[in-house]
């Protein structure tokens, strides 16, 4: 069966960020425990992290986002590209017009 254009490819592609955000979050805060000497914490969240980097994998899959690393390959660059060329600078431009100019010009370094 084809998923696109279905409600579940787009629940897919939602539970995959989700995911994907939960992760890191708890990667960061994993981080935060540790600094703070809190190691029993700090490995709680990253058994979570690592959870949920499976959980991720399992929708990414689902999606169809493995591939040979040929095609991992090029996917990667074409993604890298659009966010060093289009993606930031529109995040930058809005971030610039709304007065924030701080995030304006992180958005501006990370696209380089």
């Amino acid at each position: 069966m084809n998923l696109k254009g279905t409600k579940t490819e787009k629940n897919l592609a939602a539970a995959f960020a989700g995911e994907s955000q939960a992760r890191n979050k708890y990667t960061y805060f994993a981080s935060v425990a540790k600094k703070e000497g809190y190691q029993q914490i700090a490995a709680i969240f990253e058994e979570t992290a690592n959870n949920e980097k499976e959980h991720a994998k399992l929708w990414f899959k689902a999606l169809g986002g493995l591939s040979d690393t040929a095609a991992n390959l090029l996917h990667a660059a074409e993604g890298e590209h659009y966010e060093w060329t289009d993606m930031y600078d529109g995040f930058a431009k809005d971030a610039e017009e709304e007065g924030f100019t701080a995030l304006a010009a992180q958005f501006r370094m990370v696209a380089k």
